[in-house]
């Protein structure tokens, strides 16, 4: 029998977001209490807010896989106070050691909390594109993540990765296959999903988005991604989603919020462009179908103006 929450946000309607909660797990820093998935694959939801003192930075998806050789986590989270609280629930669970962590990307809510595993002498792995992204913009990071929580970012510090990899890396534990891959360009430097085939669950990262509106930056190259998604994403042909953000849920899910907006919002624009709109006006494009998104109201007119700025030259 799968997890009543997961069978939940497998239903054809988003799962209810939860931007407007401060704290789901006040007994802990971290925002939500871990949520077995499926049998051994664990994840701890974040907000899908942005990082606030509240939820103490804690709006990604911190997940980890338990079996019988050890345990490996994806992504180490914003501080060194979340990723020593994850540590926490994953010994409540189990007495197995964390042998792995993946960062899955380059962000701080990915890296920053090396910092507490790295004082365990655990291996920290990342693609070698978001090794030097945050080797380049950990320091901005850090300093974000201290001004915006304060003391609940003591200790925490920029730690690098201890192993970088360019395509594929992967570990066999307990019998499970377990395979960090770089898919192709898609939402920032050196994403990566990790892909457990014998489960056919994949923890997408920020490759794959559904109850928040996806962010998309300067570098953020959305032809790029649509063309990753297709060539690579989709051929997974998942069962089990757990994104970057938001709920565990699957595909059809995440193609109607990811690929699809992306699809819908460079035909927005390409039709603004050919009817020879400004940049002024690309930012009130119609985005209304994803109106309903956590952080649309933040993100809609940043989106529609990178996505004019990319495709004025294409």
């Amino acid at each position: 029998m799968k997890p009543l929450a997961f069978v939940l946000c497998l239903a054809a309607l988003p799962c209810s977001a939860s931007e407007d909660i401060a704290d789901q797990y006040p007994a802990s820093v971290l925002y939500s209490k871990p949520v077995e998935v499926i049998p051994g694959v664990f994840s701890a939801i974040g907000a899908t807010a942005p990082p606030t003192y509240e939820n103490a930075g804690h709006n990604n998806n911190l997940s980890f896989i338990v079996t019988n050789e050890g345990v490996v986590v994806i992504n180490s989270g914003a501080s060194y106070a979340l990723a020593e609280a994850l540590h926490a629930e994953i010994k409540a669970i189990t007495d197995q050691p964390v042998k792995l962590v993946f960062n899955e990307n380059g962000q701080g809510h990915a890296m920053l909390g090396n910092s507490y595993w790295a004082t365990l002498g655990v291996d920290i792995v990342a693609h070698i594109d978001a090794a030097h992204e945050f080797e380049e913009y950990g320091d901005r990071s850090l300093q974000a993540v201290q001004n915006r929580v304060k003391e609940k970012a003591d200790k925490t510090d920029v730690v690098l990765p201890t192993t970088t990899f360019d395509g594929t890396y992967a570990v066999t534990l307990g019998g499970i296959d377990i395979e960090a891959r770089f898919l192709g360009p898609a939402h920032s430097p050196g994403d990566i999903v990790v892909w457990l085939p014998q489960k056919s669950l994949v923890i997408s990262g920020d490759m794959a988005f559904h109850e928040r509106l996806l962010p998309i930056f300067d570098h953020t190259m959305t032809a790029d991604w649509i063309t990753t998604w297709n060539d690579a994403f989709e051929p997974l042909q998942a069962t089990y989603v757990i994104p970057g953000h938001g709920h565990p849920t699957n595909m059809d899910q995440v193609r109607r919020y990811t690929h699809d907006y992306l699809v819908y919002l460079r035909g927005k624009i390409g039709d603004h462009l050919d009817a020879d709109g400004d940049l002024a006006e690309a930012y009130y494009v119609d985005q209304s179908p994803y109106a309903h998104l956590d952080t649309f109201e933040e993100l809609a007119t940043k989106n529609a103006g990178r996505v004019y700025e990319q495709m004025e030259f294409e």
